[in-house]
């Protein structure tokens, strides 16, 4: 029987939960499916907090979250998760860290609660220790009350959130989520951002979130680690990386085409969405202020009117579509 010091060994000092240190740090990672290369000679700094991992299909995501689990070696380089390098170490990794895959493939005739017990066990916890941790798991998931029925009757919401409950159980102090809002509507996902954030905030985790959606991960992540042909494209805080906005953002209700005219005889830059205005300085710079006065003169001089007129904030859209990419830090 496994005795109450194992159950607390597997629990996170929450003092380490708020370190100002790198939660996971790879040097020069380099790994290959056969012939094909997945990573190579990366470099990446996971910070405190919740982390965003972006990338296009094929970049190599869920191949660096098997390498932080200690499932696959990288062929060269250095990983460490927590202080520990799972190549050597895989074991202790996993007792650290709660993991979320991206698949539902969950056995159907298994109550959800006796399946949450199951991976608390996995994890060393005694099973009375289990019992009760899976219960507090789904009731923090918002699953409390479906916590006896079968796991092939919940729907894909209910599913994704019984792997949060599974990836929560044994106190983690890192938790690897993977696309945990697939399959899920609006409404949904909202409820899921949500729980995430509260892992963050209220329990303490770190997390790294692995997505295809830039605006979730702009909504709850503190940072975010960008992955694009093989290599780390961005890596640090979102704030950072996103750097501040240039130009200004008008909505007209009218007279589109003479500010447009106006500004661009000033040498403006302008673009037009619908019925906004993207104004740039010709050189992408320039002093917010001048941009803001040449959209004033240039609507009164249309008589047009303005419905919405802001300084323009750089999206991670904006950072991921970029072909020039600095590497943060």
């Amino acid at each position: 029987m496994t005795s109450a010091a194992t159950v607390d060994a597997h629990r996170h000092d929450p003092v380490g939960a708020h370190e100002s240190g790198p939660v996971i740090v790879g040097q020069g990672i380099t790994k290959r499916w056969k012939s094909t290369a997945v990573l190579t000679d990366a470099d990446l700094a996971v910070g405190p907090g919740i982390t965003g991992l972006l990338g296009p299909n094929g970049s190599g995501k869920t191949t660096l979250i098997g390498m932080i689990l200690g499932l696959h070696r990288p062929d060269a380089g250095s990983l460490r998760v927590l202080g520990i390098d799972p190549t050597v170490a895989g074991h202790e990794v996993r007792a650290r860290v709660g993991y979320s895959p991206e698949h539902h493939r969950l056995p159907p005739d298994t109550r959800v609660s006796d399946f949450v017990t199951h991976i608390a066990q996995v994890h060393g916890l005694p099973r009375r220790a289990a019992i009760n941790r899976a219960s507090d798991a789904l009731w923090h998931v918002g699953l409390g009350e479906e916590r006896f029925r079968p796991l092939g009757t919940m729907s894909t919401g209910q599913r994704q959130r019984a792997k949060l409950a599974q990836a929560i159980v044994h106190d983690p102090a890192l938790v690897l989520l993977d696309e945990p809002t697939d399959g899920l509507d609006p409404l949904q996902r909202d409820d899921m951002l949500d729980l995430i954030r509260r892992m963050g905030r209220d329990f303490g985790m770190h997390v790294l979130l692995s997505s295809h959606l830039l605006e979730e991960v702009e909504r709850v992540c503190d940072g975010v680690v960008i992955l694009r042909d093989g290599k780390v494209a961005v890596s640090g805080k979102i704030d950072t990386v996103r750097g501040k906005g240039t130009g200004v953002i008008v909505e007209l209700v009218d007279g589109w085409d003479a500010v447009t005219a106006s500004l661009r005889a000033g040498g403006f830059v302008v673009d037009r969405d619908g019925l906004k205005l993207l104004v740039q300085a010709r050189a992408g710079a320039g002093d917010p202020d001048e941009i803001f006065d040449a959209v004033r003169d240039a609507v009164a001089s249309s008589r047009s009117a303005i419905r919405m007129l802001k300084a323009r904030q750089t999206t991670l859209e904006d950072v991921f579509l970029s072909e020039e990419q600095p590497v943060g830090t």
